[in-house]
């Protein structure tokens, strides 16, 4: 059988889209795995993240197997809660490595997925020169290299596109912004991976949308990550119904009845299976002592599902939300509008 790579490559040199008659894959650090396997699985969890700005991080600044050290426990700790997969949503230019996270799929026993993109908020501190140079075409092409060739060399395929905007709510989206989700819809289109953009309020989702949209990509290639943040929860639903996935992942951070009541309202809506929830938790700190603070992966387990149990909530919409939307919304697939 013709590796996916290959027909990514194939793809490109023949300028269309890539169209597979595999079964449902996903790209973990290891390769490919069929979406089946994923099981359990958090959708947006960091190990490590490296806030110094695009032209001073390095992985020289970490020692990976102290890193291992400090994080393992805390994954041994989700996997005893069921865990089988996280995407490790830590992009380029903030701390991505390839090579820590093979290092911790292997200790842990986990999946881990990483992703491509670049990472636009906090006024593009995280952006590297090359992203305001070039256009949503060209950006396109670099993240398709790291998705055919791998990540910098070691090999490792992303298995999810990973961009990000500032919500600058009157003036709408940044002309650099909107060229970031241009170019994830355009990688979208090529490789079938699912685009998730760190988000926040309602109207810059939906004008990532009515972008990704008129590039040629449906809504359910996108990710509203950190759709939380939106408190209007009628725009929750209104996204849902255009088959966004509405991501509500700072678990490890907020208000947990605030976020079953979100959860709720969704499933009062029939819009369960449009759901992702996750915690946005870890992390390690390069050049803090020990990594600094590190908040575990497992407020679901012993704050969220309790609460949701309480309202009503039974194992099949636990696993819905945690082993069924993960799969079909990282799944490798071309969806177009």
């Amino acid at each position: 059988m013709i590796s996916r790579r290959h027909f990514i490559g194939l793809s490109l040199m023949l300028g269309v889209p890539v169209k597979f008659n595999q079964s449902a894959i996903v790209m973990t650090v290891a390769g490919e795995m069929n979406a089946s396997a994923m099981g359990l699985t958090l959708i947006h969890e960091h190990f490590l993240v490296d806030f110094i700005g695009a032209d001073k991080t390095d992985p020289s600044r970490w020692d990976r197997e102290e890193v291992v050290k400090r994080v393992l426990p805390f994954l041994l700790e989700a996997k005893k809660n069921g865990v089988k997969t996280i995407l490790d949503c830590t992009p380029a230019y903030l701390g991505r490595d390839p090579l820590l996270l093979q290092r911790l799929q292997d200790s842990s026993g986990l999946n881990i997925l990483t992703n491509t993109g670049f990472y636009g908020a906090v006024q593009n501190k995280y952006l590297p020169p090359i992203a305001m140079a070039t256009s949503p075409e060209e950006l396109s092409d670099i993240w398709m290299k790291e998705i055919v060739n791998g990540i910098d060399k070691t090999g490792v395929q992303p298995g999810f596109i990973k961009i990000s905007v500032d919500s600058n709510e009157g003036n709408g989206l940044s002309s650099i912004h909107k060229k970031l989700v241009r170019a994830a819809a355009l990688t979208h289109l090529k490789s079938g991976l699912t685009i998730c953009s760190h988000t926040g309020i309602a109207k810059a989702a939906f004008e990532e949308i009515e972008i990704i949209q008129k590039v040629g990509a449906a809504p359910s290639s996108f990710v509203w990550v950190h759709a939380q943040a939106e408190k209007d929860r009628t725009q929750h639903v209104k996204a849902a119904q255009m088959g966004t996935w509405v991501s509500l992942d700072g678990m490890g951070w907020g208000d947990f009845d605030e976020y079953a009541e979100a959860i709720s309202n969704l499933k009062a809506a029939g819009l369960l299976h449009r759901v992702l929830i996750s915690h946005d938790a870890g992390w390690y700190h390069p050049g803090e002592a020990n990594g600094g603070e590190f908040k575990g992966y497992t407020n679901i387990f012993t704050e969220i599902l309790p609460r949701l149990k309480k309202i009503g909530f039974v194992q099949n919409d636990f696993d819905q939300l945690l082993i069924r939307n993960p799969a079909e919304a990282f799944t490798i697939r071309i969806r177009m509008a």
